[in-house]
């Protein structure tokens, strides 16, 4: 892992340092390259394969789900329905610890009450000559939730999606979530799914599941938005269907960035860098520091932290490709290089974090002072972990009750308001030679 010196670096040089990789398929390792290989019969693209699979779902439904889901997860569905089935999620309900099942119904709740706070308020108000003007909030009425699973099991990828949904007043909640080999789901995923208000669960991952989504098949319905995050070709089919129906963003690799001072404690900044290091070797975890002492002692917690990760080997990958510490000359320096990155997750660790706040313009999500880890945020505190990468937070907004509704306006003018305006309107129209718009008005005032 690097340490880098602002006062070594111009201002480009340390902007650079920041960048974020372009969203294209460097992010393909062998493994994956030899998995399309070897299931497709040539060296296709992601985006070729997502193409050939979207294609195909659009035109044979069921039977291109069942085909992809045997070819890429060896799933096999020839002879039974793709769908889980009540049994299913009773037998879920019985496999889960109830702990676990406590601390899911907990999470639920905040998530829920933070959401409810959002939602925002239809109206309508006067104004001259008795018009009236308002917005009207609308909720979808049909929305697909992306969770991925297969060996793998995020049921707080589930709670994340579908409560604010549920909050927002969705009608039918349709989740979709990649099988195991034999078929089954995690009894965890199922179990945050019945709790969280999800209508119908399908055993269907990658391109195929988004296609399906899109488009709807035989056993599929058909949805007007599709949220949750997941690998490159589950991201490349998002883009490809956005218009058909509408997505929530396009996920990259996850990020952590830390602003720290001297009065940080480097191994809370270690592990938490570590925390997301662990996703991905493609996970990125940088430090933005003012003390050059903090930085070693931070380079060095890391090493000692790693050693004794489970998943140590996807840590250091990630550390040793996409770790960095920067040295800046100042903390306020350090919050302006934090708005040039515009992280997924910014932690702010400092004596007192609450000053810097003002100044953070971008980041999916600020967590301020020593006892608001990122994985609380990932988990349990309320707000949503799905969040905009790779530098979008620039531009884009954390997952939130208005991804799932729609605002329609409002237009009630009285005769005598509209004639209050007639002249400026027919004069706006003509300037734009739409003698019909103009029309429109003038006849009404004849």
């Amino acid at each position: 892992m690097r340490i880098v010196l602002t006062k070594n670096l111009s201002k480009l040089e340390t902007a650079d340092l920041l960048k974020k990789p372009a969203f294209d398929e460097v992010v393909l390792g062998d493994g994956a390259r030899a998995r399309i290989k070897e299931a497709f019969g040539s060296d296709l693209s992601a985006a070729q394969v997502v193409d050939k699979i979207i294609n195909e779902i659009r035109t044979n439904g069921d039977k291109a789900v069942v085909k992809y889901t045997k070819l890429i997860d060896r799933a096999d569905f020839t002879n039974q329905s793709f769908e889980v089935t009540p049994a299913e999620f009773d037998a879920a309900a019985q496999a889960v610890e109830e702990d676990v099942l406590r601390s899911i119904k907990l999470a639920i709740n905040n998530v829920r009450r933070y959401h409810t706070e959002q939602l925002p308020k239809s109206w309508l108000s006067y104004r001259e000559y008795g018009a009236m003007l308002g917005q009207n909030c609308i909720p979808l009425e049909r929305v697909g939730i992306y969770v991925p699973g297969g060996t793998a099991a995020y049921p707080s990828s589930v709670i994340m999606n579908a409560v604010p949904a549920a909050v927002a007043g969705v009608k039918e909640i349709i989740m979709v979530v990649p099988p195991a080999k034999d078929g089954s789901v995690n009894p965890y995923v199922l179990t945050a799914a019945r709790e969280a208000g999800v209508t119908r669960v399908f055993k269907i991952g990658g391109a195929q599941a988004i296609a399906a989504l899109a488009f709807g098949t035989e056993s599929v319905p058909k949805v007007d938005k599709i949220t949750g995050p997941g690998n490159i070709f589950v991201t490349l089919a998002k883009k490809a269907v956005y218009g058909y129906c509408d997505i929530d963003m396009l996920a990259g690799p996850s990020e952590i960035l830390i602003v720290a001072d001297e009065t940080a404690d480097p191994r809370y900044i270690a592990a938490d860098m570590l925390s997301q290091a662990e996703h991905d070797v493609l996970a990125s975890s940088i430090v933005i520091t003012n003390s050059e002492e903090l930085a070693d002692k931070v380079a060095r917690e890391v090493e000692v932290q790693l050693a004794k990760l489970p998943r140590q080997e996807i840590a250091a990958a990630s550390i040793e490709t996409n770790g960095l510490i920067i040295v800046s000359k100042d903390i306020l320096e350090a919050v302006e290089l934090a708005n040039i990155s515009a992280p997924e997750h910014l932690e702010i660790l400092t004596a007192e974090p609450f000053k810097l706040l003002p100044y953070v313009r971008h980041a999916g999500a600020v967590f301020l002072g020593p006892y608001s880890p990122e994985p609380l945020g990932d988990y349990f505190a309320g707000p949503n972990h799905v969040l905009p990468t790779g530098g979008t937070a620039r531009f884009y907004s954390v997952l939130n009750v208005e991804t799932f509704m729609k605002k329609t306006s409002i237009i009630a003018y009285t005769k005598q308001a509209l004639a209050a305006v007639s002249d400026d309107i027919i004069r706006l129209a003509s300037a734009e030679g739409l003698e019909a718009h103009a029309n429109a008005i003038r006849v009404r005032g004849e």
